[in-house]
Parts: C-alpha cells; structure tokens; sequence
C-alpha cells in the first residue's frame, strides 16, 4: 500500500497563518477508496504538516478497510489534525461486492463536500472513485463525479482535466466528458470550446500558477480533417473557436491531428493540450502517468481533485491497490489551497 511521495505540479506558495483544511470522500465503499485513504493519511502528518484532514465517510468501515491492508487506523486518527465525519453505511459493504443500497451514502458523502467547500469549511476536496452504476441502480441518474459537481455547485460549464505531477506535467483536459461518441460532433460549439478555453486559461493562472498558459487543441476528425475531406468540424466550429479565443488574449493553437499531437517537440512547451473527447486524450495521459495522475475539475468556485482511477473493485480489500495517485490527488489539492491563500493574502 505504499507509494512514493509526489511532487506537485503547483508552485509552492508560502505556508499561511492555518492549516489548509482538505475533505476527503471515501467513495464507493466496495471498492479501494477507503483502504487507499487509510494509506494516504497513515504518512499524513509528514507529507503535509501544514494540513488538517476531514474524512468523510463510515468509520467502522474505515477502521476495518485499514486492517485489512495492515494500517493502523487509530494511530492515524489520534492525530490531531486527522478527524472522521462519520457517515454511516446503509448497508454492510464487502470488499469487491456492489450493493445499490449502498449508492445514496456515497452522493451523501460527495454532498456533505460539496456544502462544506462552498461554504469554505474546507479548502479544498479530494473525492476518491465511486461507482456509477451503483448509484443508477439506486434510482439516481449519475453522470459522473465532474458533471454532478458543476450541477451542484450552479456552474454553467466545469472543464474535466487530468495531469501528471512534476515540474512540467502532462495536462489533458477535455471539450466533453461522458459523451456516446456519437453525441460528440453535434455538442461542439463556437461559443462551447471559447469558453472551454477561458476557463483553462484562468484556473492554469489562478490555481496553478501558469503566467500565461499555452494550450494545443486537437481536431475532432482524423488527420484534423484533412482540409474537410474527413469531416468540416475543424474548419466550422474549431478554428473559429481558436480564433475568437486569440481574439480574447488565450494562447490557444491547432487544431492539430490527435495522432501526431503527443509528442516532445510539441509539448515541451505547452501546459495544457485541450482533447475533443474522453477517449481521445485520455489513453494518452494515463499510459504516460497512470499511478500518479490526477483528476482536476476547472471552472469551479470550490477546489476538486481526484485519482486517475476507478474502483478497482478485484483489487479492494488486497493490500495490492497503489495509494500513488490519491496521494498526488491530495498533494495537489494541499498545493492549490495554499497558493489560492497566497494569493488571497497578496491582493488584501
């Protein structure tokens, strides 16, 4: 269950006057999200000394999820700035084994989050995987985590972005998420992909640091269309949008064929590469990063971070789930609150 500490791709900001204050949701409870939590917050207190833990979610399934991978639990919460909120399951949960009565608490626990950053108890949110179909099955329409929160928390338009950590990280966000790629095509827009890139733009300044970010956009159709001999999205709605974004001061270039995009001589001076859809950018980033990438929500007025994975529902409960990603997830969310804070202090 150990895994290397992470280098976060946020500038370090100085330490403020308190703790940053992060919740961590424990996500589906058949799967490794509360084993791997248990992993994170066991070296809590020497990774971030300057950070206070709220883990939201059942505390005997914690307590017992913790056993299981050889973690002592009450070691971790005897440290002061680890607590449990605790959230009671509505059914026993087994490592591996879905129940659907199980879907309404793991919405409950991404709530109590949600409620608490928006009115800034916490600094910022980690949410580890939760299962999708769990919580259909249990009557509630459920997209995913990024479009449940932009519902949430009233925004208009959230932008789903994953990266690896380092001092030059691979970024890959996304013009839609959880899309039938048939749907793909007719929900890509002008005014969609300008506002699209606005919000990277602001939050790669805001939360990350980036002075002026740059960002390559992909086409939506092999080759970029081929000059619309494979498709006229590049040429209708992607190069427009590229250009009104210029328009606006965003350094935003392409569209560039998907195929040929992800390479050195391209990137080594980018910070954000914008994908037309999930499937298209995102094999790319996990096979660069998977086990220490993240999951970044842009365009929210709260902070979100997130693992790089799913449930891994064969591997709850083993000991042989990698804790890599949830410890850069909140490393990254340690390091966002903290510059945010640096920030709000330096305009005061």
């Amino acid at each position: 269950m150990n895994a290397p500490a992470t280098q976060s791709s946020v500038p370090s900001a100085p330490r403020g006057p308190r703790p940053v204050r992060i919740a961590i949701t424990t996500g589906e409870p058949a799967g490794v999200g509360p084993e791997l939590t248990a992993a994170v917050l066991a070296g809590s207190a020497a990774h971030w000394p300057d950070a206070e833990f709220v883990v939201l979610g059942d505390r005997d399934l914690l307590a017992a999820r913790a056993a299981a991978v050889s973690v002592d639990w009450s070691a971790i919460t005897a440290h002061a700035r680890v607590s449990v909120e605790h959230m009671p399951l509505a059914a026993p949960a087994l490592a591996g084994n879905l129940n659907a009565a199980n879907g309404r608490y793991v919405l409950a626990l991404l709530d109590r989050a949600i409620d608490g950053a928006m009115a800034q108890e916490f600094d910022a949110i980690v949410t580890a995987p939760l299962q999708k179909s769990t919580i259909n099955d249990a009557g509630v329409p459920f997209t995913g985590h990024t479009e449940y929160l932009a519902e949430r928390t009233h925004t208009p338009r959230v932008v789903m972005m994953l990266a690896g950590t380092g001092a030059r990280p691979l970024r890959v966000a996304l013009a839609t998420t959880h899309l039938p790629l048939k749907d793909v095509s007719a929900a890509l827009t002008i005014d969609g992909l300008v506002e699209t890139l606005r919000i990277i733009d602001h939050d790669l300044r805001r939360h990350f640091g980036v002075p002026q970010p740059r960002i390559l956009v992909t086409g939506l159709n092999p080759h970029a269309g081929e000059n619309g001999y494979l498709g006229r999205e590049e040429i209708d709605t992607i190069s427009p949008a590229l250009k009104a974004a210029e328009a606006e001061g965003i350094d935003a270039r392409g569209p560039y064929p998907a195929d040929t995009l992800f390479q050195a001589r391209y990137l080594s001076e980018a910070d954000c590469v914008l994908a037309m859809f999930h499937d298209q950018g995102l094999p790319v980033l996990k096979y660069a990063t998977f086990g220490e990438g993240i999951n970044v929500t842009l365009g929210l007025p709260i902070i979100r971070t997130s693992v790089d994975h799913g449930t891994a529902l064969d591997l709850a409960g083993t000991g042989r789930a990698d804790a890599g990603s949830l410890i850069a997830a909140v490393d990254t969310a340690v390091s966002m609150a903290r510059y945010r804070h640096a920030v709000a202090a330096s305009s005061d």
